[in-house]
């Protein structure tokens, strides 16, 4: 078996320390564009380079974890190559990830004109030990708005709420109490449509709830895992 994790929106592989750290054959990756390669213009897209990836690397049995727009990658590899996997984990996700007209429209002036910076999820690392949140900021900067820009277009695209109930995968669905971004109920959806699922709620997490609570998601995690 092989548990790998994909990082959301801009996002990097070192948000995974806590992990990582505790699953010791794991695997945190890079999406292409953060920063090396070129970006993906869609969740497919994404999910299409990942598949090659699994396969360069000679994986099987893999199980992807992924964080907001990381589990549209995992929910959207569980409806084109079910195959490959033997289950996935979304936390902080949903089946549509819908995004907010005016956050778009920020980074795109961000985008436009390199003076006016935007960081969107400042205030969500808050809950983050001091150390990884200072890695998590460094390297969503190295990524660029644009990297963050183009992700959330995809978020704002992606939609297979009506495909759910076709994934036959074992499925668990994690979220912090306090999620905003991406609120319980998306999780509850899920775990509706999807039969062989199951959703922990962390009490106090929020969106970045893996890297916030990382000892009650690595136990929803392993639990899991063991069970598969």
């Amino acid at each position: 078996m092989k548990l790998i994790f994909i990082h959301g929106s801009g996002g990097c592989r070192e948000s995974w320390q806590h992990q990582t750290e505790y699953f010791k054959n794991s695997e945190a990756i890079n999406l292409p564009g953060h920063p090396e390669g070129d970006l993906c213009a869609s969740i497919k897209e994404y999910t299409k380079w990942l598949k090659t990836y699994i396969h360069d690397k000679g994986y099987t049995d893999v199980v992807i974890a992924g964080h907001s727009m990381g589990g549209g990658v995992a929910l959207q590899y569980a409806l084109d190559y079910p195959e490959d996997l033997l289950g996935i984990i979304a936390i902080g996700s949903g089946g549509r990830l819908r995004v907010h007209p005016g956050i778009l429209e920020a980074l795109e002036a961000a985008v436009a004109e390199s003076s006016n910076r935007v960081n969107l999820n400042a205030n969500m690392y808050d809950l983050i030990d001091p150390q990884l949140k200072a890695v998590i900021e460094k390297r969503t900067a190295e990524n660029t708005p644009t990297a963050f820009l183009n992700d959330l277009k995809a978020c704002d695209a992606f939609d297979v709420m009506e495909a759910l109930p076709t994934i036959n995968l074992p499925f668990l669905g994690i979220v912090g109490e306090k999620d905003i971004m991406t609120p319980p109920k998306y999780t509850n959806f899920m775990v509706d449509k999807i039969a062989k699922a199951k959703s922990v709620v962390i009490k106090g997490g929020t969106h970045f709830v893996f890297a916030e609570k990382p000892d009650d998601v690595n136990k929803a995690i392993e639990d899991f895992i063991n069970a598969l």
